[in-house]
């Protein structure tokens, strides 16, 4: 079963993060979200956070994982929102359980296919040889030769931590990220159909999700509206959560 933080009372509200990520990069919006009447499950999708590892990766085995956790806690008419692979995993389950789903918000991804563009950052990871107890400030300083941007060396620290007194790691699954990158790319199945209310949110700096996918998500999603946050990138909810707070909201009233 998925590792899941769980607050508030209410329509239950599923937040997905993206890849590399974990639950706890959600923990400031969650509050706010059980604040205004939800019951938000924070969840960790496998080999993320503190979820379990697994050899199996892609998009139809986390919505199945999803699903499951969804039947485990007996949550019907779920609000979802899911950003980057989380949007990913939130775009499969709308469409492949449509009955489970009243609304869905995607934050700064399309249906579409990606190519993969995560090479450097996982070839900092990789760089990282936790066999010789190296300090926090030691994996940074590794890092930093790949991974230049100060922001996303921070999102990635988030998932070190201690394995036990002077040895760190990483919580999630590096090693099926290797192989299995090229899962997260994946684009929409074919003729995968959401009718309900669809919200997509972009970054304004971001390239994510273009003006010219906006055809491509309307076939999928044709109920959907698109909203920019501007001069954020990738991370818009971290960038400007109060902006993407109130756009969720509003939506979701």
């Amino acid at each position: 079963m998925l590792y899941s933080k769980i607050e508030g009372s209410g329509k239950p509200l599923i937040i997905l993060h993206g890849f590399l990520g974990m639950s706890d990069n959600w923990k400031s919006l969650g509050t706010q979200f059980a604040a205004n009447g939800f019951q938000v499950h924070l969840l960790d999708l496998r080999n993320h956070g503190r979820s379990f590892h697994s050899d199996e990766f892609s998009y139809e085995i986390m919505v199945q994982d999803v699903y499951d956790y969804c039947q485990e806690n007996n949550l019907t008419s779920i609000n979802v929102i899911g950003h980057s692979m989380g949007g990913k995993v939130a775009m499969l389950l709308a469409t492949t359980h449509p009955e489970l789903v009243d609304q869905l918000i995607v934050a700064d991804i399309g249906p579409k296919f990606y190519a993969p563009h995560h090479q450097d950052i996982l070839a900092g990871l990789n760089a990282v040889d936790f066999s010789i107890k190296p300090s926090r400030a030691e994996v940074e300083e590794i890092m930093k030769n790949y991974i230049p941007d100060f922001g996303i060396r921070q999102f990635l620290m988030k998932s070190l931590y201690w394995q036990e007194p002077g040895q760190l790691a990483f919580r999630f699954n590096l090693n099926v990220f290797n192989d299995k990158v090229d899962q997260i790319g994946k684009a929409l199945g074919a003729g995968l159909v959401f009718e309900n209310p669809t919200l997509f949110i972009r970054g304004g700096s971001s390239n994510y999700i273009l003006d010219s996918d906006f055809e491509n998500i309307k076939k999928h999603f044709p109920n959907s509206k698109i909203e920019t946050i501007p001069n954020v990138g990738h991370w818009l909810h971290a960038e400007n959560p109060t902006l993407f707070y109130e756009l969720v909201s509003a939506f979701l009233k």
